[in-house]
């Protein structure tokens, strides 16, 4: 059973989160939850009171939940919902679920922190984080109306293809919006260039007073120069830069110190006492004044810090750009047009014109344009950018095919299933910039240091001046001013703060690449600690693309034809693997489709239900001892034997009698041997849950030389035995692909779901294999690996720069080798720690996973 229920005191997509996994943490339910609306779509293996949904969402924040007014139950109706009526409404259970369909978030852009300073959360505008002070991004997302030009005349923009109005020529489409960031990298670069126009004469002022009989002081005195200093500075500090002042005034009114704490103390106390010194010089002492009689002014040091610092956010503004190329380049699979058939006639569309049931052909080195199955056809699909695999996919009628894919030498006519939000590559989309704004739970270490960083780096600055003051050479309080500004600049903790940030980023957008989709930061890091892997069967270890061998009969007077009958009927309102098998067995047999009255699945154990005045049962040992039906001695024998051979089958039962039964086998993936080698050789346990049956499961097993598996497993059974392992200490992943295995993935510590399985089971994962491979669990740890020590050397990066930069600002290094540290060089190596940091994740981009 599936229900709406309205959510209220969500704000951002890190609420939606929250609350949707707050709610799939419940057993025996899936959950979609949606911002616009804000509304929870929840499916139910049954009733549960929304008394307890509301307990679990207060548990993570101050969330209500109630049913729609529409959807708002009697008092009869909540009794006939607790009531087993599966028949006469979808139970979600081990043969399938009917995906939830979900409304997209349509808000004009998505922005978020780089440094995740609130979590999740994002914004609906472009501007300042409000933490930070660090500028917003943009999420990379696909442009939700594709429009037309000429390219003649660009003036002209049409939301549909066809010929200019002016010179005939055929319209193009307008590219996707891929570089959002290039906005906000505009903007600073043209900030930039003002404030160097204006920086480099206060500099080249400032450094002349070193030459001997400077010449400029032939045209003017010095202290006239010193106003034009603050002439030239103006610009720099109240237009390029001032955003700076910005952000650190707000990070003092709201007590979240940061990097722009920094900078605004130390170069605006720079401006700030050169704008004294030249109004009212007077009300300095004599220490503070040169040869000249004017006082040392620090325009060019103010100007120079802000321009550095400037040159470091234009430079993490161009990384920014490369952190999430990866998914970039998947957005640039996605076509702008398609070639939709109605009726006799074949017509251009915008991919956003494109609706579900729609026929489309796809002609040769096309894109395909949505998901859907191919209706005629044979041809070779290179999936290489979703799946990471580079051989070419064959694919005949009936088989799925991907939005963003690339056909081959032939052309096909394909069916849309899936359109817009709903195909994998725009799931794939959102599950990586959802998982590009997670934090691993080793950035909370980061963030603790941050916290505390700036106001001790505050007291070290003011203990730096009076030690300067009180101990240092003429003119003393010179030297402290220009030290304690030095230590304030180069202590800033911006690299500090993106150096988990900017590795989760660029390896989620790698793992994307190669067909390993992350959910969140947490499960890269977990990936690490992991024990012991726990495959699934059908689907997993299996091609879950099973064929009925044969068909048996108990009975002469009940042949093989009629047992197929029953089979066919029953199966016909099932969407489990098996049930597909024998209905094209059925069809291949000419078997008419009868009608079946009072279905209902029982979860783990079959079908059952009622053709004319026959009650059928299909299913395993299991389901005919809940119906009662007798198998007799020499039939079990022969099941047996097939079970041995790791072949599945399935009773039929009419009435209380065990009239025949179906053979059916699945085919072990070629990959899954050498998969699970490799696991094994890194040290893992894998073993095998099922809910097949023990010969069967043994069989498999004795195949792929695992080191365990439990076969007729319920749901509950594999949640269970996910719990001992983790009870004695172990850490389990769990690899599965159907609604049975959604309670296990969630309660493992990484769920991890074949992307060929059903939505709730993606749902319930931390990690997701576009190609249902076992391999995609060796990749998915590799790249753990890589990313954690990404991480690591991030942070040293980071801290090193402060902790050998601290010091020698300080003067630290000044009584024995006379090195003192400019400010100007403080800022230099400020900027460049977080652009090393940066650096330094981009090397992801090129790691090998596979």
């Amino acid at each position: 059973m599936t229900h709406t229920y309205k959510i209220i005191g969500m704000t951002c997509k890190g609420c939606r989160d929250k609350v949707e996994n707050a709610l799939n943490g419940i057993d025996g339910i899936a959950a979609k939850v949606t911002l616009e609306p804000a509304e929870a779509i929840i499916a139910m293996e049954k009733h549960i009171s929304t008394e307890k949904l509301q307990e679990a969402i207060s548990a993570v924040g101050d969330y209500k939940i109630e049913m729609n007014v529409h959807e708002k139950d009697t008092k009869e109706e909540q009794i006939y919902k607790q009531t087993d009526h599966s028949h006469h409404e979808p139970a979600v259970h081990h043969h399938g679920t009917t995906p939830l369909k979900v409304k997209k978030d349509e808000s004009g852009g998505v922005y978020y922190c780089p440094m995740h300073c609130e979590g999740d959360k994002t914004y609906n505008k472009p501007g300042n984080c409000p933490v930070c002070g660090m500028d917003l991004l943009k999420e990379t997302e696909l442009k939700q109306k594709t429009q037309f030009s000429c390219p003649m005349h660009p003036e002209i923009i049409r939301d549909q293809p066809g010929p200019c109005p002016i010179c005939g020529m055929d319209l193009v489409p307008i590219g996707v919006d891929l570089e959002a960031e290039d906005k906000t990298y505009e903007t600073l670069l043209r900030k930039f260039k003002i404030a160097t126009i204006f920086t480099i004469p206060i500099f080249v002022i400032a450094m002349t007073e070193m030459i001997p009989n400077n010449p400029l002081f032939t045209l003017m005195e010095l202290k006239y120069w010193n106003w034009f200093q603050f002439a030239f500075s103006i610009p720099v500090v109240f237009y390029a830069t001032w955003m700076f002042f910005e952000r650190a005034w707000q990070s003092i009114i709201t007590w979240k110190l940061n990097m722009f704490t920094l900078i605004g103390i130390g170069a605006g106390v720079a401006w700030l006492f050169s704008l004294v010194a030249l109004l009212i010089p007077d009300i300095f002492p004599n220490q503070f004044k040169t040869h000249h009689g004017t006082v040392y002014v620090y325009f060019e040091a103010a100007t120079v810090i802000l321009t550095l610092v400037l040159l470091g956010q234009l430079l993490e503004a161009r990384a920014h750009a490369k952190t999430n190329s990866a998914i970039k380049e998947l957005l640039k699979l996605a076509p702008n047009t398609a070639t939709k058939i109605v009726g006799d006639k074949e017509t251009t569309v915008s991919i956003d014109d494109i609706q579900k049931d729609d026929m489309l052909r796809v002609k040769p080195g096309e894109k395909i344009p949505v998901d859907g199955s191919i209706k005629v056809g044979e041809v070779t699909i290179d999936e290489s950018m979703i799946t990471g695999e580079p051989v070419p996919v064959e694919k005949k009628p009936g088989d799925k095919v991907s939005s963003g894919t690339i056909n081959g030498n032939k052309t096909f006519v394909m069916l849309a299933e899936k359109v817009g939000s709903e195909t994998l590559l725009s799931q794939i989309v959102e599950m990586v910039n959802s998982a590009s704004r997670s934090k691993a739970p080793i950035q909370k270490m980061a963030d603790k240091i941050s916290g505390y960083f700036v106001p001790v780096v505050v007291l070290i600055s003011i203990s730096t001046f009076a030690t300067w003051a009180i101990y240092g050479p003429e003119p003393s309080y010179v030297y402290a001013f220009v030290n304690a500004i030095a230590v304030l600049i180069i202590a800033c903790p911006c690299a500090l703060g993106l150096a988990t940030p900017m590795s989760v980023m660029v390896g989620v957008g790698k793992g994307a690449q190669s067909g390993v989709l992350i959910k969140n930061a947490e499960s890269l890091e977990k990936m690490n600690a992991i024990d012991v892997v726990i495959i699934d069967k059908t689907g997993t270890v299996t091609e879950g693309k099973p064929s009925v061998e044969s068909v048996v009969s108990a009975y002469p007077d009940f042949d093989e034809r009629k047992v197929l009958e029953r089979i066919v009927a029953l199966n016909t309102s099932s969407e489990h693997p098996l049930a597909q098998a024998t209905l094209r067995y059925g069809e291949e047999n000419k078997i008419s489709i009868q009608s079946i009255s009072n279905f209902e699945a029982i979860t783990g154990k079959g079908v059952t239900g009622t053709l004319k005045e026959e009650k059928l049962a299909l299913g395993n040992q299991k389901l005919m001892e809940h119906v009662k039906a007798k198998i007799n001695p020499e039939l079990e024998g022969q099941v047996k034997a097939a079970q041995k051979q790791g072949k599945t089958v399935s009773y039929l039962a009419v009435g209380n009698k065990v009239v025949g039964y179906v053979i059916i086998s699945d085919k072990i993936k070629a990959s899954s041997a050498s998969a699970i080698k490799k696991l094994q050789e890194e040290g893992l346990e894998v073993i095998m849950f099922t809910g097949d049956n023990e010969d069967t499961a043994k069989a498999v097993s004795e195949t792929l030389n695992l080191d365990g598996f439990k076969a007729q497993m319920l749901p509950e059974d594999k949640l269970n035995e996910v719990k001992k392992l983790q009870a004695k200490g172990k850490k389990v992943a769990m690899a599965g692909d159907g609604i049975n295995d959604a309670p296990a993935l969630s309660q493992a510590d990484i769920g991890i779901a074949m992307g060929t399985g059903t939505d709730v089971a993606i749902e319930s994962a931390a990690i997701t294999l576009v190609k249902g491979d076992l391999n995609g669990i060796a990749k998915a740890r590799l790249l753990s690996h890589k990313v954690m020590g990404n991480i690591k050397g991030n942070l040293f990066f980071a801290l090193g720069y402060n902790v050998l930069g601290i010091p020698v600002a300080a003067g630290l290094l000044y009584p024995i080798f006379g090195i003192l540290l400019s400010p100007m060089i403080a800022a230099l190596a400020m900027s460049f720690s977080s652009v090393s940091v940066i650096l330094n994740s981009l090397r992801l981009r090129s790691a090998k996973i596979d």
